[in-house]
């Protein structure tokens, strides 16, 4: 959950054709930020009955089938080529199948809420990787500026006066390094799968296909198949794949082309008050007051980092 043009899809371009649908991409829109907003709250359900390893693959299961059947509707067909393959393996990893573990593992030991807020410095740890990976990205003392506030508002978070008293050090550090996996993501995949010619959908589902695939060999390594099956949880991880990750993907990809990736990625702003508010009024979590103070200096910096200069 993160931003970088767009979250974890290969995005289209700003020169995509607009297309026109029935339901208004503002309304869309509002949908896709409840579906990611909650998606914090149904990893925390999920790892209550299951392992961290087995969320993710059940949740990468049932995204892909929603994009694999997108894909038959339309008669998409999967990218050729082993050169593109190899790379979309990697975008895999770092995009899909490193964060969604990440979050998984880190929500054992904190709470949906400060996972959500941890997944809003992705446009921050972009911005400080664009400084050294990026130089078609020039920094502007607007965006340093922001990648300070939004530093500060990290800080406020963790409450750093009170040393991080009751902060899981460990389950934050996987959140952050989760944030962190996005932006390396679409360095990578900006430098390596831009002009394949294949079309995005292809591209995504394609790219869904290989992160199951990895976290069904890593899964038996590392986890034992469940004795029994929780319902709600096993529901859990059903809404979380084909609704926050297939359906999302579908959604935020109709957006990008109607509207443009800057606007789309407005939602990553949105995201954080969702699942703040998700986990305190559905999970009973606690909410101190630096918990939201944090965020909005985080989405305040965050935004800085994405601004335009004047041209």
């Amino acid at each position: 959950m993160s931003t970088v043009t767009s979250r974890r899809t290969l995005a289209p371009t700003p020169t995509t054709p607009r297309r026109r649908t029935a339901l208004d991409w503002r309304v869309r829109f509002g949908v896709l930020s409840l579906i990611w907003g909650f998606s914090f709250l149904l990893i925390k359900v999920g790892t209550e009955g299951y392992a961290p390893f087995q969320v993710t693959f059940g949740r990468l299961l049932f995204g892909t089938a929603v994009l694999a059947a997108a894909m038959a509707v339309k008669r998409e067909r999967l990218p050729r080529g082993a050169r593109t393959w190899g790379h979309l393996a990697v975008a895999a990893f770092l995009l899909n199948a490193l964060p969604f573990s990440l979050f998984a593992y880190s929500e054992l030991t904190i709470p949906s809420t400060l996972a959500g807020i941890c997944n809003a410095t992705s446009p921050l740890w972009g911005m400080a990787l664009s400084l050294v990976a990026l130089s078609e990205d020039r920094p502007t003392r607007l965006r340093v500026a922001g990648l300070g506030i939004g530093f500060i508002g990290v800080l406020t978070v963790l409450g750093v006066w009170q040393g991080f008293h009751g902060l899981d050090a460990t389950g934050t550090a996987m959140a952050l390094l989760a944030s962190l996996s996005y932006p390396i993501g679409w360095i990578y995949v900006r430098r390596t799968l831009a002009g394949t010619g294949h079309s995005h959908l292809s591209m995504t589902g394609a790219q869904l296909l290989l992160a199951t695939a990895q976290l069904a060999f890593v899964t038996p390594l590392f986890t034992a198949l469940p004795s029994h099956f929780p319902v709600v949880p096993l529901l859990a991880i059903i809404a979380l794949g084909a609704l926050g990750t297939g359906l999302a993907m579908l959604i935020q990809y109709g957006i990008v082309a109607e509207v443009g990736p800057t606007t789309a990625q407005m939602v990553t702003y949105f995201i954080p008050v969702i699942a703040t508010a998700a986990g305190v009024a559905l999970l009973g979590e606690s909410l101190t007051w630096s918990t939201p103070v944090g965020a909005v200096i985080v989405l305040a910096g965050a935004a800085l980092t994405q601004a335009k200069p004047r041209t």
